[in-house]
Parts: structure tokens; C-alpha cells; sequence
């Protein structure tokens, strides 16, 4: 009798189970749903942090009308008006992104078109941008109204 347990003829060597290969330099395996996903949750965490400042420095009006007007004029310079770029870039992407969720979540073909529409919403955001982002660094950098 051999020593082999398994009941076959102990021709078969142990099969080697390997784990799935990622792609390099990142941690999962997603492609435009994961990348979607993780732009949605930085851009909504930067708009609500924005609107929490918004909120803080708005209510400044009612306490004192002069820390208001300083907190405005810091508001003024060309750091803050690429702030306000990308402010603009963020609202268009998660506005955007959050269409294209509800396509998926209540189109019945969503599911199918998903990495389309994902391109489809980087497009639309890159021109829209580039229809915004001159007039916005003629205001910054070259005084324009």
C-alpha cells in the first residue's frame, strides 16, 4: 500500500494556490470604479471642509464687521484664488461623479457602462475646466474683473 491518502494514484503534485496579482504601485486591484470612488470621498471631504470654513468666517459679519473684513482681505491673493481653482475643480468632479452614481445605482445598464461613463465624467470635467480655469487665472494674475 502507498502512503497516499488522497485516494488517487499519487501522480498529482500539490497545486500551489497563488494570490492575484496587483498592479504595481497600488494597493487594490480596482480600476475607474475604485479611482471614482476614492475622487468622490477626497473631493467631498475637501467641499465640506470648505463649507465648514465658509460657514466660520461668514459668521464673522455678526460679531465683529472689521475681523470679517480682515478675513476677506486675506482672501484676496493669488494662493487663495488657486484655492478657489480647485475648489471649482473639486464641485465639478463630485458633482459630476455623483451623476454618474446615480446612473449606475438606478439605470438598469448602469452597472454595464459604468467604466464608459467614468471617462465620460473625466471629459466633460476637463472641459468644463478649460472653460473656467483661463478667466479664473486672468482674475488672479492679471487683474482682470
Amino acid at each position: 500500500m502507498s502512503s497516499d491518502s488522497g485516494g488517487g494514484s499519487g501522480t498529482a503534485a500539490a497545486v500551489k494556490i497563488r494570490s492575484p496579482r496587483r498592479p504595481a504601485g497600488t494597493l487594490y486591484r480596482g480600476r475607474e470604479g475604485m479611482w471614482s470612488w476614492v475622487l468622490h470621498r477626497i473631493t467631498g471631504v475637501a467641499i465640506f471642509f470648505f463649507l465648514l470654513v465658509h460657514i466660520l468666517d461668514t459668521s464673522l459679519v455678526r460679531i465683529s464687521p472689521n475681523a470679517y473684513n480682515a478675513v476677506i482681505d486675506t482672501y484676496k491673493t493669488p494662493i487663495m484664488g488657486l484655492g478657489e481653482a480647485a475648489l471649482v475643480a473639486a464641485i465639478g468632479l463630485h458633482a459630476l461623479n455623483g451623476l454618474r452614481i446615480i446612473l449606475v445605482d438606478f439605470w438598469s445598464k448602469g452597472p454595464k457602462y459604468q467604466r464608459l461613463m467614468y471617462w465620460v465624467v473625466l471629459v466633460l470635467w476637463v472641459v468644463l475646466l478649460a472653460g473656467f480655469l483661463p478667466r479664473q487665472f486672468a482674475h488672479i494674475f492679471g487683474g482682470g474683473a
